[in-house]
């Protein structure tokens, strides 16, 4: 609701949006979401763009509210992930949040995420983390460090390093995550990524990581079926 108002007032200031449901609300067939008067050329202009991001962007938000639904209880939080539509990252990722969810990194400047190739080119975990945290103190910057970890010794590895802010355990099972979790302890964050769907969700949580990723979020989702009327 809030992009549609945006985008409306963008074509043209003298249109007039009454919202009728609110951004985060539950909704059902027939629903009529708001009413914009005005300009009919103004209306029809906008009217496309309005309905392909509310549409895509309803979708990803009722997925996530089902996904944040099935962690119920559990103190584990929904993420998504930059597996986005090219162009409009801002609007999915924005959905996310409407739905309950929270935002990994929006891009690669705002957190500094160690996956496989990069520590398999810096030469191992140790030297990954090593020259990351001596750019950051080079340049002085200030961005957490997750780290992927592949497999028990190499959350191990990372355990020895300094200045972690998270483990990404990437396709780990449930009995090995719960060996990290517990290995893990308070030195630093948790997070389980790789594969996991509404099945596997709840399990993975109660294995007591602190997050999990699903790039399912914004990259599987049926658009939501919307349409605008005259009356």
């Amino acid at each position: 609701m809030a992009f549609a108002q945006q985008v409306f007032n963008y074509v043209d200031e003298g249109l007039s949006m009454t919202v009728e449901i609110e951004d985060g609300s539950a909704v059902k067939y027939g629903d009529v979401a708001f009413y914009v008067s005005g300009s009919s050329q103004s209306i029809l202009k906008a009217e496309r763009l309005v309905l392909n991001a509310m549409q895509r962007m309803s979708a990803m938000a009722t997925k996530t509210h089902h996904y944040v639904s099935l962690l119920d209880g559990t103190g584990t939080q929904i993420l998504d992930t930059r597996k986005t539509t090219p162009g409009i990252r801002a609007l999915e990722k924005w959905a996310v949040t409407i739905g309950g969810g929270e935002n990994h990194r929006f891009a690669l400047y705002d957190m500094i995420m160690l996956k496989d190739n990069h520590i398999d080119f810096a030469g191992g975990i140790r030297n990954a983390i090593a020259k990351t945290n001596t750019y950051l103190t080079q340049n002085h910057r200030n961005l957490k460090i997750i780290v992927e970890a592949r497999n028990l010794d190499e959350v191990k590895q990372i355990l020895q390093g300094e200045n972690v802010y998270r483990i990404l355990l990437d396709n780990f099972n449930y009995e090995d995550t719960r060996k990290a979790v517990a290995l893990i302890g308070k030195q630093c964050l948790t997070e389980s990524s790789g594969g996991i769907n509404e099945e596997t969700l709840r399990k993975y949580a109660e294995c007591g990581v602190n997050y999990i990723s699903s790039g399912a979020l914004t990259h599987s989702v049926h658009n939501m079926d919307l349409s605008l009327k005259a009356v």
